[in-house]
């Protein structure tokens, strides 16, 4: 039955290379399956990053516009704040849930 088996199977040195890869492919702390898992999370944290920085932009933008233009400012005041006029009345509607 030994010599039915191919001479190339009988080296140990091929078997000490293919037990070791077998063990770094599903053994090791660094296998394919823990590879994989790292490498969606880096592409939605990535997704995430991309998200933020255009947020960032955005706010940084939205600050200089209320910094240099008054009328940006007042706007901001009257919706956020709800801030008027002494002549002025405010009337705010509320939707029903």
């Amino acid at each position: 039955m030994f010599s039915k088996i191919p001479n190339w199977l009988k080296n140990k040195y091929i078997l000490t290379i293919v037990g070791f890869i077998v063990w770094l492919l599903f053994f090791d702390q660094n296998n394919f399956i823990t590879q994989y898992d790292f490498i969606k999370q880096l592409k939605s944290l990535e997704k995430d990053k991309a998200f933020f920085i255009e947020e960032l932009n955005k706010t940084r933008q939205e600050l200089n516009d209320l910094t240099t233009n008054p009328v940006t400012l007042e706007k901001f005041a009257r919706e956020k704040y709800f801030m008027k006029k002494d002549n002025e009345e405010i009337f705010v509607f509320e939707a029903e849930k």
